[in-house]
């Protein structure tokens, strides 16, 4: 059975894309089945050919000034995609632990074992810190149990729809079933791109919860993880500067400006969940918004949080084990 992944990673200016790319080859267990796409927005793009695997990278190359935003840049790279079987997204801050592809193909076969439905495995990695030179990396190894993702109590229906969402503890050592996705690591079979492929109409805020209601809808289950194999870079420090697509000095030769992409996203949300989009970026028919409003805690057509602590605090976790074959034994097989 081919393994094959395709690892989709959007940039900005971000001066970490090359030692994210050389993590991800460097780290994979099977280098062989490992392939890039990357759309690259920056005045000088990273020199591929100097990549002992550059055959195995799909690259484009673009203006800052172009730049629409990371969901128009993940849609464009989706269409990079050839034969692969895997599908991995994440940022271009992210670096990757050893063997993290057999860890995650491990989780994924568990779990298709586990489950009836497709589903993706998502979730805010957890952090790592460069030095300045770029050449040491400081992972947050300390937890390792399962995170999940929740509302933000305080950004809950911020500028109509939009809600900003949290990494939370899921009180679980194995995974768990939740509802809300994290665009920057999601890991999937192929299939998720055909079904529900990416919305380059949405700018950054609106992202996940588009992508986690049209799951949702569709009857795909989102699936949190303990012990992720990649770390992200969440914070700039003094020692890396890391233009933003928002910067004013790119945004004032944009035709279009970032706020008015922003404003145009979160009312392409509002859409969405009034299902007011057609196919392939609507809401699907499997499920209903209203069933994710009664398992989330929040009515997102009324826009009324019906249960403060369900939406921000215990939220919906369910674990899933097995009395076969128990979690603990795929943990065993990738340490």
């Amino acid at each position: 059975m081919s393994m094959k992944i395709f690892i989709s990673i959007p940039s900005y200016q971000d001066p970490l894309l090359l030692e994210t790319l050389c993590s991800a080859y460097q780290n994979a267990a099977n280098k062989d089945n490992i392939s890039f796409g990357v759309c690259e927005q920056a005045n000088h793009g990273i020199d591929v050919e100097s990549l002992k695997f550059q055959d195995r990278v799909e690259y484009e190359l673009l203006d800052p000034v172009m730049a629409k935003g990371p969901c128009w840049a993940r849609a464009r790279i989706q269409k990079f995609l050839n034969d692969e079987d895997y599908f991995l997204q994440i940022d271009s801050h992210t670096i990757f632990a050893k063997n993290w592809d057999a860890i995650l193909l491990n989780y994924y076969s568990w779990l298709e074992d586990n489950l009836e439905n497709n589903f993706v495995i998502t979730g805010y990695p957890r952090e790592f810190k460069p030095n300045k030179e770029l050449t040491s990396f400081e992972l947050n190894t300390t937890h390792k149990d399962t995170l999940g993702i929740t509302f933000r109590e305080d950004r809950m229906f911020e500028d109509g729809h939009y809600s900003m969402q949290k990494s939370f503890p899921a009180n679980a050592k194995v995974p768990v079933k939740g509802l809300l996705v994290a665009g920057g690591f999601i890991f999937t079979k192929r299939k998720f791109i055909e079904d529900i492929p990416y919305d380059p109409n949405f700018y950054f805020h609106g992202e996940e919860l588009s992508i986690a209601l049209r799951l949702f809808t569709n009857k795909w289950d989102v699936v949190h993880i303990p012990g992720v194999p990649i770390f992200h870079f969440y914070t700039d420090v003094n020692n890396l500067d890391r233009k933003l697509h928002w910067d004013p000095e790119d945004d004032k030769n944009r035709v279009i400006k970032w706020n008015e992409l922003d404003k145009k996203s979160k009312a392409r949300l509002t859409d969405l969940v009034n299902n007011k989009l057609k196919e392939p970026f609507g809401l699907g028919s499997d499920r209903t918004i209203e069933e994710f409003g009664k398992l989330s805690g929040v009515d997102l057509i009324k826009k009324d949080i019906v249960d403060f602590d369900r939406a921000t605090n215990t939220f919906c976790f369910f674990k899933i084990d097995s009395d076969d074959r128990p979690f603990h034994s795929i943990i065993s097989a990738n340490n």
